[in-house]
């Protein structure tokens, strides 16, 4: 077995000469070289969190996808829950090693190496290269479809297609102050659903929408309405601009309506403005006790009547989880979930687990087919760790006077 330190420099140069959709190739090559790796593969978490897909590497040389999992109660389902590398002896000798790839946060898969032996050295170097594996996809799924293609297990209609392009490209996101994620389970009928994150120098900005009707075309009012909030995003604007040039868009363009709610929260301060526009009110988890959050409701985005958006606001405080919902985690069988206790229950699990459970739940409950999309994000508030004896505003986390 050849062994030496992991240079990643010379990882990330080989990764980048080579064409962008063998980034697997390159990490098995780099395994089988140092440490004379027998079987490397990439097993990719599909989109709704509940299979994997293995893309295995013979020889250096990607196999192609292959063999797709159920991933519940699965040695990989505890190595991306604990996201720590899981070791075990092989009936045929040797060690299989499981080690989470993941991007803060994002659990994109797991690297399963076969080795004859390793000691603490060499398991320790296996994580550094699964690490750089998931920099390495992260930059070269822009340039192929195989990891687009490799997160689906079931064929995807015209819809689905467009609606999955309207979200961010991770589903789950690690700060100092803060960790999200959220999951989106698509109706058999495509139901509008969308959500959205983004973070600058001193804001996260976050959002939830719900585009009225079904199938493509509520997936084009999506595109709309996602178009709209991200250029008045990007210009700069606030929550409350947004809300307006949104509202705008589908109002010059007649398309149809959608609820949302638009959230601008504050780095340095947990304070968060809100705007409802005709969407389920969310649910804040805060020492032990869960309870809605009663914002005002404004009109949905798109109504052809006088609206006026408020600006209302949040104080968070560390220890917070607040969880956005659209009507398909509440309404028909997922009415059968009682989604205060659940997001109770399972308040000790990381953002990313809880977002699995509770989807989980909803189309449990639903047989397994949803008449509309559930979809939910969770943001945990943990404030600004760096600077720990730094005062904090006791304000309560019931909403203001809402601002005009």
């Amino acid at each position: 077995m050849v062994g030496g330190d992991l240079e990643l420099g010379e990882l990330l140069v080989a990764a980048e000469a080579a064409p962008p959709n063998e980034s697997v190739d390159v990490v098995a090559h780099d395994l089988q070289k140092r440490f004379g790796a027998e079987r490397v593969s990439f097993l990719f978490v599909d989109l709704i969190g509940q299979r994997l897909v293995r893309l295995a590497a013979v020889g250096g040389r990607t196999a192609g996808l292959g063999e797709v999992l159920d991933l519940k109660d699965s040695v990989y389902d505890g190595v991306l829950q604990s996201q720590s590398q899981h070791v075990e002896g092989e009936d045929q000798g040797g060690l299989r090693v499981i080690t989470p790839v993941s991007n803060r946060g994002d659990c994109i898969g797991v690297l399963e190496v076969t080795l004859q032996s390793a000691d603490d050295t060499v398991l320790r170097q296996v994580r550094e290269a699964a690490h750089a594996l998931a920099y390495i996809i992260v930059t070269d799924r822009r340039f192929t479809d195989l990891y687009h293609l490799g997160r689906r297990t079931t064929e995807t209609s015209l819809a689905a297609e467009i609606q999955h392009q309207l979200l961010p490209s991770a589903p789950c996101c690690e700060a100092e102050q803060f960790t999200l994620a959220a999951g989106l389970v698509p109706a058999d009928d495509i139901g509008g659903d969308t959500y959205d994150y983004t973070l600058d120098r001193g804001t996260l900005h976050l959002s939830i929408t719900d585009a009225m009707g079904h199938d493509t075309n509520s997936a084009l009012l999506a595109t709309l309405l996602v178009g709209a909030l991200r250029r008045s995003r990007r210009s700069g604007c606030d929550a409350l601009k947004q809300a307006h040039d949104a509202h705008q868009a589908l109002l010059s363009h007649g398309r149809g309506l959608a609820t949302g709610q638009l959230l601008c929260v504050d780095l340095d301060t947990g304070r968060c403005d809100v705007v409802n526009a005709g969407h389920p009110r969310p649910l804040l988890l805060r020492g032990g006790a869960v309870d809605e959050v009663h914002l005002a409701v404004n009109l949905p985005f798109g109504v052809a009547a006088p609206t006026s958006y408020r600006l209302q606001e949040l104080q968070f405080r560390p220890g917070d989880r607040l969880v956005l919902l659209t009507d398909g985690m509440q309404e028909r069988g997922a009415a059968a979930v009682d989604l205060a206790s659940l997001v109770r229950d399972t308040r000790a699990l990381h953002p990313r687990e809880a977002v699995r459970s509770l989807t989980a739940a909803v189309l449990g409950a639903c047989h397994g087919n949803l008449r509309d999309d559930a979809t939910v994000l969770i943001l945990d508030w943990h404030g600004d760790r760096r600077r720990p004896g730094e005062s904090r505003s006791s304000r309560s986390g019931v909403p203001q006077r809402p601002r005009h």
